[in-house]
């Protein structure tokens, strides 16, 4: 009788490891998924943001025959362009604030010209410029949302001891400042 209580409380004991181990590889492989989403919406983001400025150097080029556009605003887009795939989200912020900055100078430039106004070629960029911003918009939402997510898994028992014994920092949230959070305002 001793030897069938011995065999019970070795497989409770066992079945008690094998939910403990399930539940330690469960949270771990949900920090890792979380984390692989932000990276590829992350992914996304730059794309969007590459995208925009590969706009605004095309309207650069479509308002260059009316206007006299500093060469200064054209070496900066290129640059922020190639530097767009190595940015992280606090670099990221400061390449939205300068787009933003540059694409205002752009609207402004285009309503001194009525002629450029009725363009079919800037109504079109003008068009994708707006789209892009609308994406940009939802890819910030989405990598905000998952980083929220991963955040309160490494602030949360018990998620947060397996955060602290493999070291999972936190994700920085992307947060443009409240002047550029609002889409420039592109209407002829």
């Amino acid at each position: 009788m001793v030897d069938f209580l011995s065999l019970i409380i070795l497989i409770v004991v066992v079945l008690i490891v094998i939910i403990i181990a399930a539940s330690f590889v469960g949270i771990y492989n949900r920090f890792f998924s979380l984390k692989n989403s932000a990276e590829a919406t992350l992914g996304q983001v730059k794309v969007a943001m590459k995208k925009r400025l590969d706009m605004i150097e095309q309207l650069l080029g479509a308002v260059k025959s009316y206007a006299a556009f500093e060469k200064e605003t054209l070496t900066k887009v290129t640059a922020m362009r190639s530097g767009v795939a190595a940015a992280g989200p606090g670099d990221l912020n400061e390449v939205e604030q300068e787009s933003r900055s540059i694409l205002g100078r752009l609207i402004a430039v285009a309503e001194n010209y009525p002629d450029l106004k009725t363009s079919q070629t800037v109504q079109n960029l003008m068009g994708s410029v707006r789209n892009i911003e609308d994406e940009i918009g939802r890819q910030r939402y989405t990598y905000n949302n998952i980083a929220q997510q991963y955040n309160t898994m490494t602030d949360t028992i018990p998620s947060n001891i397996i955060a602290n014994v493999f070291g999972f920092q936190k994700l920085q949230y992307l947060e443009f400042e409240e002047e550029i959070r609002r889409p420039p305002k592109i209407e002829f």
